[in-house]
């Protein structure tokens, strides 16, 4: 098909409400490492690795074989019969994850591996009052969406009881108009009175991103975790700590985001960048607590055998081509060229994120979010080959997320165009 009749067969036959990127919707045909190419041939730099899920690049070869080679052999059986890739997988997880965690259930997706999480989490500490985190995002099942504090995804309004949100460390937007370190962490301390006073005194956990996805990339100081896991332990509860978007080397150096904190989960969830594009969700947990789940259960799909060929490929990968040291190394040098475009361009407000995770907040004066320049800069990167995501509360957050597997030539080649689209939107130019 052309464009123009994917997009009249997507308005004719898909929801409404799916979003796309763009005035005009983009359509890919193919991949390669760093590039997609569209229907109409023309060839970008993808630095969104379609949500942060392609960590090692479009079509890998290794991934690639495997997934064929397990396709021709054996593509289904459920979580009812055992099998070698869903074991090996498992095994992997628990020799690279954080801590204590071992025990592993897969599904197909963050939103299942969080709805897994937190059941889990009311299982194990028999409490079930819950706090997320405001401008976290957690899925979209109706408990994802209510753990979620970011009102555009919460479609249908509030519908489990038992959750609050604190506040969150957003340094650039302080709740509180305090600025780091001065503020002596008062968002995070902030959760015990949160507790205290919206809670039953006694929580079964605290769900939260290592930085927030959707919320714009926000990255709390070195102490938050620290501080905010202390006091829900005190209060009986549990750490699940949603790795969906910096699991799996993207924030650099690390396998998962919080080894940079230095706080252990007793839950970890995954899924986007495990398997390089195969649908893939898993929560992780300590022995103890994946134990006290007891009763019947099943995930049809769950550690499906394509998935898990696709995750084991992808984590041979990360290891034998120094993935995680590439995201750190190179996403330093994104983030200094991030700093100089700060420096240059009043718009933007924040650069912020680790690894090749990087935050940019577009504001006006007094910090009032630039929605329309956003727009223009994403048609203005758009025309020049460059594929870039959004988010924060107010969509003015360019998310920048390319595969681990970039070079700093690439790093340029975007930075260039960011540079451009910049200048284009700041003199007023014509799109």
């Amino acid at each position: 098909m052309d464009l123009k009749e994917i997009l009249q067969k997507q308005e004719a036959y898909i929801f409404p409400s799916v979003i796309t990127y763009y005035e005009e919707p983009l359509a890919f045909q193919r991949g390669e490492g760093q590039y997609l190419y569209g229907v109409d041939g023309q060839k970008y730099l993808d630095f969104f690795g379609g949500i942060l899920v392609v960590s090692v690049g479009h079509c890998h070869p290794k991934v690639t074989a495997r997934v064929c080679e397990q396709v021709r052999t054996l593509q289904h059986t459920s979580t009812l019969y055992p099998h070698a890739n869903m074991v090996a997988l498992a095994e992997k997880l628990a020799q690279i994850a954080p801590g204590r965690l071992q025990k592993s259930f897969f599904t197909n997706s963050g939103t299942e591996a969080n709805e897994t999480a937190v059941l889990l989490a009311r299982i194990f500490t028999d409490q079930q009052e819950v706090i997320a985190l405001r401008h976290g995002y957690s899925g979209r099942s109706a408990l994802a969406m209510t753990l979620t504090g970011h009102a555009s995804w919460r479609i249908g309004g509030t519908q489990i009881l038992g959750i609050q949100h604190a506040h969150n460390a957003y340094c650039y937007r302080c709740p509180f108009g305090l600025t780091y370190p001065a503020c002596d962490l008062r968002c995070a301390y902030d959760v015990e009175n949160l507790i205290q006073t919206t809670t039953s005194g006694r929580v079964a956990a605290f769900i939260a991103e290592p930085i927030q996805g959707v919320g714009g990339f926000i990255t709390p100081p070195p102490e938050y975790f620290q501080i905010v896991v202390d006091i829900v332990r005190r209060y009986g509860g549990i750490f699940i700590c949603d790795e969906v978007q910096t699991g799996f080397g993207r924030t650099g150096g690390k396998w998962f985001g919080i080894e940079h904190w230095g706080v252990e989960p007793e839950i970890i969830t995954c899924a986007k960048g495990i398997a390089n594009g195969a649908p893939m969700g898993v929560t992780i947990a300590m022995p103890e607590v994946a134990d006290s789940f007891r009763g019947l259960t099943i995930s049809t799909f769950g550690g499906n055998p394509v998935s898990c060929a696709a995750a084991l490929a992808t984590i041979e990968v990360m290891e034998e081509e120094t993935v995680r040291q590439n995201a750190q190394v190179v996403g330093d040098y994104l983030r200094e060229k991030l700093e100089e475009l700060k420096e240059k361009y009043p718009l933007v407000g924040d650069v912020r994120g680790m690894g090749l995770m990087q935050g940019v907040e577009l504001v006006r004066e007094g910090k009032e979010p630039a929605r329309q320049e956003i727009a223009r800069v994403f048609e203005a990167t758009r025309r020049r080959g460059l594929l870039i995501g959004k988010g924060g509360l107010y969509g003015n957050v360019i998310r920048l997320a390319p595969p681990l597997t970039i070079s700093k030539a690439d790093v340029d080649e975007a930075v260039r165009i960011l540079d451009e689209a910049f200048a284009e939107v700041g003199a007023g130019l014509p799109l």
